[in-house]
């Protein structure tokens, strides 16, 4: 007996070679997947190694940690805070497109960085112009890989964000080389050649299908009216989410972890080298916490699948040991013990990683899948608050205390009570998972969200539709 099925009237065999790519769990996906791999480590993977250039910008323009933790905060930041941006230009937009020119911005950011000769001028280079590349990369190539996959979501994540672990593990020594050999202009310089290979990850998304069906027609009066042009732009950043309670409050907890989370990667270094120990010892401490960081973004992908617990619930556990292990990163290292501090930045190179393809599975578990780009982006814009204060808190206790212990600690506890604020959400307690089915969605072979990323850009008055539907990950 065949198994074919009878092929649709007026479908090309084109169409079906096209569908059979954007199958769920696969085709495409996972060349994209690759792609995400690669980006991730050109984004936050460098971002996480930046710590190797923070001595040397203390004693280049002779500023304090708090004026050069400025820089970092900044560019993750805007990163974040240009999210939305990025996520809204793709719904109008080509995410291909989008993509693409965020990696042009971004190396070109850190080529301009190498010619600065003010701190004024690394804010805006690397802060700036590079942060607002890296958003408008980071959630439009996050939310294509996860609208071509459902059963392995986050495991699937758990494999792209793995990269950020790797590549810490080897831009650290690699870039404390670059420094040493070209010292830190002429490694800025190599950077920005290593990020423009975003553009080759952005070309393998696949242009948006335009729709053969005729459109409607539309008053150009209305269409170009104040009130329509509202509509869209709302529609597009879905704002209408800030109204939603479970939301409002998993954003909340993001934007707490969000303020202690990368503490760590701009300040252990430093940290390292004050409490005695030498150049390459200190940036092997940020290695050795990035492999571990693989191991966890794995495991913790293929273990969240197994559907044995809450996704919500590993998310908290995992927050509350990064938070616990932060805290005790100084402590560690009063004895002079590279051991002990070896052994807590392993652990808390495995947790963080462990929880980061979490943070980004629970959310179309919150709203739904069908808002699932939307949400990711407008939750980066929240979040960025965190990021932009965390880093230069952790630099203003260091200035007053002389030290680290404090910047750690106040960090850990950011980190921990995100953990309490997530178990305000509605049915924490709860061991099985809330489910509630869209019937739009009931019976199809792809996910809706991956159909509408094919699709032509949707009318204004479709637009404003936006069914609820969380789906299992």
């Amino acid at each position: 007996m065949s198994d074919a099925k009878p092929k649709a009237e007026g479908q090309s065999d084109e169409d079906e070679e096209e569908e059979e790519e954007d199958a769920p769990d696969g085709g495409w996906g996972w060349v994209l997947v690759g792609a995400l791999f690669v980006s991730n480590s050109l984004v936050f993977g460098l971002m996480r190694s930046l710590g190797i250039f923070f001595v040397e910008f203390v004693q280049y323009f002779e500023e304090s940690a708090q004026a050069i933790s400025w820089i970092s905060s900044t560019g993750l930041a805007t990163q974040q805070f240009f999210s939305l941006l990025g996520t809204a230009l793709c719904h109008a937009y080509d995410t291909r497109v989008v993509v693409m020119t965020g990696g042009c911005l971004a190396g070109l950011g850190f080529i301009l960085a190498s010619q600065a000769t003010s701190l004024v001028h690394l804010y805006l280079t690397m802060g700036v112009i590079s942060g607002l590349g890296w958003g408008l990369v980071f959630t439009p190539m996050v939310a294509t890989v996860m609208a071509h996959f459902t059963r392995r979501r986050t495991l699937v994540l758990g494999v792209g964000f793995s990269s950020i672990g790797l590549s810490s593990f080897a831009f650290n020594p690699l870039f404390q080389l670059l420094v040493e050999t070209y010292a830190w202009r002429g490694a800025l310089l190599i950077l920005g050649g290593l990020s423009l290979n975003i553009v080759a990850c952005g070309a393998l998304i696949r242009p948006r299908r335009r729709s053969k069906a005729p459109e409607k027609k539309v008053d150009s009066e209305s269409r170009w009216s104040c009130a329509a042009t509202l509509r869209r732009i709302s529609a597009h950043l879905e704002l209408s989410l800030l109204a939603d309670r479970p939301y409002v409050v998993y954003t909340l907890a993001v934007t707490l972890l969000n303020a202690g989370y990368f503490v760590p990667y701009f300040h252990l270094v430093a940290h390292s080298r004050q409490a005695g120990f030498s150049e390459y010892q200190a940036a092997f401490v940020m290695s050795a916490a990035g492999a571990t960081d693989i191991l966890g973004r794995v495991a913790s992908g293929w273990f969240s699948d197994l559907g044995h617990f809450r996704l919500i619930h590993l998310l908290t556990l995992w927050t509350a040991l990064t938070g616990l292990f932060i805290m005790l990163l100084p402590v560690s290292s009063l004895s002079g013990s590279y051991g002990a501090l070896m052994a807590i930045s392993l652990l808390y190179g495995f947790c963080s990683g462990a929880l980061t393809s979490l943070v980004f599975a629970v959310v179309p578990m919150i709203v739904g899948v069908e808002r699932m780009m939307g949400a990711l982006g407008l939750l980066q814009l929240i979040e960025s608050s965190g990021g932009l204060l965390g880093t230069p808190l952790s630099g203003l206790l260091k200035d007053i205390t002389g030290n680290y212990t404090a910047s750690f600690v106040v960090s850990g506890g950011f980190v921990v009570l995100a953990t309490l604020t997530m178990s305000t959400l509605p049915h924490y307690f709860s061991c099985k998972e809330p489910r509630r089915r869209s019937p739009d969605n009931k019976d199809k072979g792809s996910p809706p969200e991956l159909e509408q990323m094919h699709s032509s850009p949707p009318a204004t008055e479709e637009l404003m539709k936006h069914p609820v539907s969380p789906e299992n990950v």
